[in-house]
């Protein structure tokens, strides 16, 4: 029997953009041995949760081997990039033991590296972003991509990464799960304010929380016009989890705040789909949230020359600001102009996922997989 596995070496935040592959594979495939593979007991806990949500889906589950120093380590740290590349090497003959190991981030090219030659690499890519960092040259050397809207494929293209007939469009197989989770989701707050979305990235160099962070959490602790939810990219506090808390314990007590550092929530959309403003810097999750168009305000915190910048398309979807001191007024102007960027938010939903609106697209993943594995041998 055939065998594919979908590991998780690295963030929650990862796990949607492939697991719902992994389940409909074994939906559509009974002939193919599908198998999960966690870095820890909680991570397995965790996605044999999710799993759940497709209970026609028969897979395995294993736990990576780690040794306990390495263990603790990562309950501590997060999975850092020197742990992730010991997790592959110590797990390298159970990689080896695949006809496919389909995986959401780039370390895991790390195996070639390691004699890991047998099974095809697959990448389904997560988030559909504008940074540079997700059109680097090394993705040439997975055998096969998945991937959003043609935004993602022209990129990939012109960065001379893509073969013909070793990728996939039109797939964003977290929307399919996400739909499954949220069905009978409660409302977040019991008052009738506009809610705003503060999500800013976790590089330093790109995100605004180290100038603008804490300015903005105390702005929206003063006023009574807005709800807040402060869910930054899961990576922002992951290598210090306990500082964050002592950090943000003052906004926490706030009836119309919440202040998710870095929960199951924080990844699985939760946020996005109750929001009515997006506010942030460069995370993809923009391009989540505007799956319903709505208003969006950036923080343009370094003095970037983002216009006619690549890296910086999402800035095209709403207005840009550099001084948090006015931000009543740039809210403000965000929610009154938003008729101006409506047509352009859609244009990029559809130059980003292929797509105008969700739709399912895990098990057109799952089958692509299995076709080019096919054809290849």
């Amino acid at each position: 029997m055939p065998r594919i596995l979908f590991p998780y070496i690295a963030q929650p935040h990862q796990e949607f953009h492939s697991l719902p592959i992994a389940l409909e594979m074994a939906r559509l495939y009974p002939e193919i041995k599908v198998h999960i593979a966690s870095l820890t007991p909680e991570r397995d806990s965790r996605i044999r949760k999710l799993c759940r949500l497709y209970p026609e889906s028969p897979v395995s589950f294993d736990i990576l081997h780690l040794p306990a120093w390495l263990c603790s380590h990562i309950r501590r740290h997060g999975p850092t990039p020197p742990s992730k590349i010991a997790v592959l090497f110590l797990n390298r003959n159970y990689f080896n033991r695949f006809q496919a190991v389909v995986v959401p981030e780039r370390t895991s090219l790390y195996l070639r590296k390691m004699g890991v030659f047998r099974p095809r690499l697959i990448w389904t890519r997560h988030g559909a972003g504008d940074r540079a960092i997700g059109f680097t040259h090394d993705t040439r050397q997975f055998d096969y991509i998945l991937m959003a809207g043609h935004k993602i494929k022209d990129r990939l293209k012109d960065a001379g990464t893509l073969r013909d007939g070793h990728y996939m469009t039109g797939i964003y197989a977290k929307f399919d799960m996400v739909r499954r989770l949220h069905a009978n989701s409660a409302p977040l707050f019991s008052n009738a304010r506009p809610t705003i979305l503060y999500n800013p990235h976790f590089s330093a160099s790109l995100s605004s929380w180290p100038r603008f962070g804490m300015a903005v959490l105390k702005y929206f602790s003063q006023q009574e016009k807005y709800n807040l939810i402060f869910a930054p990219h899961y990576r922002l506090f992951d290598t210090d989890r306990a500082k964050s808390r002592r950090i943000l314990a003052p906004y926490a007590a706030y009836p119309h705040m919440i202040i998710d550092p870095g929960s199951d929530r924080s990844v699985d959309m939760s946020y996005t789909l109750a929001s009515d403003l997006y506010l942030g810097d460069v995370s993809s999750q923009v391009g989540e949230f505007l799956t319903k168009p709505r208003p969006c305000l950036f923080l343009n915190a370094h003095g970037i020359q983002w216009r006619d910048n690549p890296n910086y398309v999402n800035w095209t979807l709403g207005p840009v600001t550099d001084n948090v001191s006015e931000l009543d007024h740039a809210l403000d102007r965000a929610f009154l102009t938003h008729a101006n960027f409506l047509d352009r938010q859609k244009e990029y939903i559809n130059d980003t996922f292929g797509f105008a609106a969700p739709e399912d697209t895990a098990a057109k993943g799952a089958k692509s997989i299995i076709d080019f594995l096919r054809v290849i041998g």
